[in-house]
């Protein structure tokens, strides 16, 4: 029998119910006809049956007397053990679990007591050969319903069920660990517990939202480390929240606890430009080297209150480590990601992070996943929390296996931290270790948690703690004797005083650097660095040759004709020298890539591009095999473009964490609108606009934001442009709307070009993709640089009595109606970059025009929405303009974006372009 055939067999019967005699039947039936057709561990089974033969009457036909039955119930609880065993666990460690029915009581699989001595081939599934079924009920119980229940029935792949069951059947989920490593473990114990302790005596009322109750999380955490290094992980990036962050940073970190204390102390960091964060929320990275000599990084990323919004950042970092660091090796960076079980199963980004795991574009090799499951959110008790059985069931949509174990079995959670990453470097696939705890504290450790869970807190308080635990079972064994233990307690208790007093001493709070490695070269901006941008001109011979090896096809290949037709217009604009917005973004990527740099670049239907006009990657017509014009002309970088799943928050979090990494690749990530962005309005207002004044941490991330008003209604209009200039200070992120395909292009290569990182927020045209008069010419590209203003070409300086400003598309309107009306007193500005502001090159445009009477600012957006109220207060900010009488021309406030009627949508944009230029002609003559 071909081996798939036999996979296909051992399938059916992996999920085999209750009763359900019928599957085995017929492997039965198909065993007595060939025995090499079923896997080895039946055929042992089935061999064990003294009455095969007289089960199989002379007409061929199978009858299975009672015996044989039994052994099918017995099967039938081998099943039912392993699918729902968890749901009967002894893993809450301070309160009994929920009831669920049906039982494992062999009385619902058709058995009795008087079955219990009775030997049942049954046993042989389960590694333990033909056994009493007392002792197969012993084993199954030890495996699956002690201190560890296993999740894993529901996944679709035979060739993990089987290993899972094999790792864990064969050991009963029973850790059987040497002296040495008990001492291990239990020194990790000691360092979380007292560590703990020691904040809560010498730093009382402070908030630091403590372990205690989880601190068997620490020697976990060691154990995935540990038994990754030497499986040849040589990245770990961690995201977690605030609870048990200061246990991990300095007992798995090694942050020292003299720069903690100093935290706590309140000392100002050493950089007085830094705004900072609470201690809670910082990051970290340190070289380390694993208990049998491995090198490893870790790291821990910065995050902000909002629980779970770090874990695309985790993953995004370690996807650019895979890409740029390893080789593109799965095995050699690995995420860590620890949820509190009421964001776990609360917080959508969860899920969104979760559909990422498989996907080409975002697949990072398998998350480890920890819950500290402390079985209340602030003061909501689970059964308010969810309506799921376990916080972690959104694992099962990705068929990811769950461990749930009893958090005060220090021991059990480290077999299961072993065992999960040996399952995720076979499989490189997510794994969950749900860590049934308790914490002993409020949410902080200001707050009183008994006014909320009563019973619950009574009986943490006489709870001992996991490290008492542990030793008392350590020394009823004999590893340990008290003198030792008592010992280990004393020393650690001396160090942390110890530190404690340098800490004291010391003036300024550190903060490590990270402008080393992948950000070598690269420096915190000056304030002068915005004064006026680089040269990010490209040699025209150079350009021009990329050009036409961009838009050439494979001439052996067929294309749908519509893209044919696409390229061939490509390359009639080299020859015309009229390059559009398609051909100038493009070039703005094969320039930087024959240069060495890679781009990356995802966000939803980003290949074609929302608006058809980008056509990045085509397809053969009679294959779909998928060709990219930029990796085909021999340049030094790569362009790695993937249309994202259906997500804003979990994608643009993912590309801020790469492009954390990687400051020399050009990431982007653009939403299908610009309106949608706000989806991911957590990532922007905690990551993107206020990371580096939080963190110290730079990045140059860039946003495509798709806007311009044209008639489609209040959510296909607005990228909402006033909602970042509101958040624009300090000169965090830049902020700019181009109307070129030229100054496109160079803004994109000036994020390369500069040698600082900040944001760069795009907005980005609909209408101008194909629009006429919006080209440019090579001698665009090949001179000069980004243009933060853009003065009108057809205005003469002396006859200019009104300077309008406006930003993106409006200029247009504008513009042909001027030419039209012949308004030739009137100057249309184009402000292209709104942050930085641009006083220096605005400064030069009033002084051209002194004899101008009145100033205008125009634009689409209504009155409380768009750039006025920015330009506003940054015209009376700057002694340069403060004394203009800026006027605003526009839409009138309004609570939507815009109206959802196009004739509307066109009375309103015909009134701003008239009052701007008509009506003032009008009066004229």
């Amino acid at each position: 029998m071909p081996q798939t055939e036999k996979i296909k067999v051992m399938d059916k019967f992996s999920y085999l119910g209750n009763g359900d005699v019928v599957a085995i039947e017929a492997l039965f039936q198909q065993y007595l006809k060939d025995n090499n057709s079923v896997e080895a561990d039946w055929r042992q089974f089935f061999a064990g049956f003294e009455f095969a033969r007289q089960s199989y009457d002379s007409a061929g036909s199978a009858e299975i007397p009672q015996n044989v039955k039994k052994e099918f119930d017995v099967l039938s609880l081998v099943s039912a053990y392993r699918s729902r065993g968890h749901l009967f666990t002894k893993t809450n460690p301070v309160r009994e679990r929920r009831h669920y029915f049906p039982t494992l009581d062999i009385e619902n699989f058709g058995l009795t007591e008087a079955d219990l001595e009775t030997v049942f081939q049954a046993g042989t599934q389960i590694g333990i050969g033909a056994a009493k079924l007392k002792d197969i009920i012993a084993h199954l119980d030890q495996t699956y319903c002690q201190s560890i229940g296993a999740e894993y029935m529901y996944i679709r792949t035979p060739e993990i069920i089987n290993w899972l069951q094999d790792k864990m059947e064969s050991s009963k989920n029973t850790p059987k660990f040497s002296l040495d490593e008990k001492k291990i473990i239990l020194n990790k114990l000691n360092q979380a517990v007292l560590f703990e302790n020691f904040l809560h005596t010498k730093f009382v009322g402070q908030k630091r939202f403590s372990l205690e109750g989880a601190e068997g999380t620490i020697p976990a955490l060691d154990a995935v480390c540990e038994k990754g290094a030497d499986m040849g992980i040589q990245d770990f990036v961690i995201g977690m929240a605030h609870r048990g962050r200061l246990n991990v940073l300095t007992n798995i970190l090694n942050k020292t606890y003299k720069d903690i204390f100093t935290e706590f102390e309140g000392r100002p960091s050493e950089d007085s430009v830094f705004d900072g964060d609470v201690k809670y929320h910082m990051g970290y990275s340190s070289d380390l080297k694993s208990n049998n000599g491995k090198q490893v990084h870790l790291s821990l990323t910065p995050n902000p209150s909002h629980l779970e919004a770090v874990n695309p950042v985790v993953e995004g970092i370690v996807r650019a480590k895979i890409d740029n660091m390893h080789g593109g090796d799965l095995n050699k960076a690995c995420p860590i990601i620890i949820h509190g079980d009421a964001a776990l199963a609360g917080q959508g980004i969860v899920y969104e992070v979760l559909q990422m795991s498989q996907l080409d574009g975002f697949k990072t090799g398998g998350t480890i996943h920890i819950v500290i499951n402390n079985q209340v959110g602030f003061t909501t008790n689970y059964l308010d929390g969810r309506s799921s059985t376990y916080c972690t069931d959104v694992a099962k949509v990705v068929l990811s296996p769950v461990f749930h174990v009893n958090g005060d079995d220090v021991e059990a959670l480290v077999y299961v931290s072993r065992l999960a990453m040996e399952f995720r470097q076979t499989f490189n696939r997510d794994v969950f270790i749900d860590v049934l705890c308790y914490r002993k504290y409020g949410h902080n450790e200001g707050d009183e948690p008994r006014f909320t869970q009563p019973l619950l807190y009574k009986a943490i308080a006489t709870h001992p703690n996991s490290r008492e635990i542990y030793t008392k079972q350590l020394l009823a064994e004999g590893s340990i004797s008290a003198e030792t233990a008592k010992q280990m307690e004393t020393d650690f208790k001396n160090l942390l005083q110890e530190k404690l007093d340098e800490a004291k001493q010391t003036e300024k709070a550190k903060i490590t650097s990270f402008l080393e490695g992948q950000w070598k070269g690269i420096k915190m901006a000056e304030d002068t660095a915005f004064d006026q941008s680089p040269d990010t001109s490209f040699d025209k011979k150079d350009f021009l040759a990329i050009a036409k090896k961009t838009v050439e096809l494979p001439k052996d290949k067929k294309f749908f004709n519509k893209i044919q037709k696409v390229y061939d217009d490509r390359a009639a604009m080299i020859t015309n020298d009229t390059y559009d917005w398609a051909m100038g973004e493009l070039m703005g990527y094969a320039t930087l890539m024959s240069e060495g740099h890679n781009v990356r670049f995802s966000g939803q239907d980003v290949e074609r591009g929302t608006f058809s006009h980008r056509h990045a990657v085509v397809k053969f017509e009679d294959s779909e095999v998928e060709y990219t014009p930029l990796n085909n002309f021999g340049a030094k970088g790569s362009l790695s473009i993937y249309n994202s799943l259906l997500s804003e928050y979990g994608v643009l979090g993912f590309e801020f964490g790469y492009a954390l990494t990687t400051p020399n690749t050009l990431t982007i990530w653009e939403a299908q609108f610009g309106d949608f962005f706000n989806g991911a309005q957590i990532m922007i207002d905690q990551f993107i606009t206020s990371g580096e004044a939080k963190w110290r941490r730079m990045n140059g991330l860039v946003m495509l934001l798709p806007h311009g008003y044209e008639g489609q209604g209040p959510e296909h209009s607005s990228a909402r442009v006033e909602r970042f200039l509101q958040q624009c200070a300090g000169n965090n992120m830049q902020v700019v709307n181009c109307t070129t395909p030229a100054n496109q292009f160079h803004v994109l290569r000036r994020q390369i070009k500069r040698d600082f990182r900040k944001p760069l927020i795009c907005f980005t045209p609909k209408k101008l993709l194909r629009y006429p008069s919006c080209v440019s010419s090579v001698k665009d590209f090949t001179s000069g640089g980004f243009l933060e203003m853009i003065d009108d070409a057809t205005a003469t300086a002396k006859s200019v009595k009104k300077v309008v400003f406006c930003s993106g598309k409006i200029y247009y309107d504008l513009i042909e109606a001027k030419t039209k009306n012949s308004a030739d007193d009137i100057a249309i500005v184009r402000m292209e970059q709104l942050y930085p502001f641009p006083i220096k090159q605005i400064k030069v445009i009033l002084d051209k025009y002194k004899g101008a009477t009145e100033y205008i600012w125009a634009q689409e957006e209504p009155e409380n929405m768009g750039a006025w109220a920015h330009v506003m207060r940054m015209f009376t900010k700057y002694p340069e303009t403060e004394n203009i009488k800026l006027k605003y021309i526009g839409r009138a406030e309004n609570a939507s974006p815009a109206t959802g009627f196009s004739k509307s949508h066109a009375e309103q944009q015909q009134a701003i372009v008239d009052k701007v230029v008509i009506v003032k002609q009008l009066v004229t003559k």
